[in-house]
């Protein structure tokens, strides 16, 4: 799956008042209405479904280098990295899921760069102050 097409699915927006939820879907300019749980569960789901953003250079190279985020959980490992980070109060990470490398601005919570394996090597990596492996 192309980095573009991940993002589009991610621009759905939930808003919601009282039992239900209404979904608006930006590209689509349509919206959809349901059935939801409490507030203090759609609010745990929010914040616990915070997901990285990318930056359009990021995007740029996970195109380019055809770097495939969904296959083997990636993108999910990612989120944990960066969680992992944040705890431990990292502002710029280094985060390694299986052999691509992701430059994520933890305060930001958004992925700088990436590298793949076929290009890891040789590179030096700097102004960060973590490293994270998922």
């Amino acid at each position: 799956m192309l980095i573009s097409e991940y993002l589009a699915g991610r621009n759905s927006i939930s808003v919601s008042t009282g039992n239900s939820v209404n979904t608006y879907d930006p590209v689509r300019k349509t919206q959809e209405s349901g059935e939801s749980g409490s507030f203090a569960e759609q609010l745990r789901e929010t914040i616990g479904s915070r997901e990285v953003e990318f930056s359009s250079h990021a995007i740029r190279r996970l195109e380019s280098r055809q770097i495939d985020i969904i296959e083997n959980d990636r993108i999910e490992r990612l989120n944990r990295g960066v969680e992992l980070a944040a705890e431990k109060g990292s502002e710029e990470s280094l985060i390694l899921v299986d052999s691509t490398a992701f430059i994520v601005s933890v305060k930001n919570n958004t992925v700088i760069t990436t590298v793949s394996a076929d290009d890891l090597k040789g590179n030096v990596f700097t102004n960060i102050d973590s490293a994270v492996i998922v």
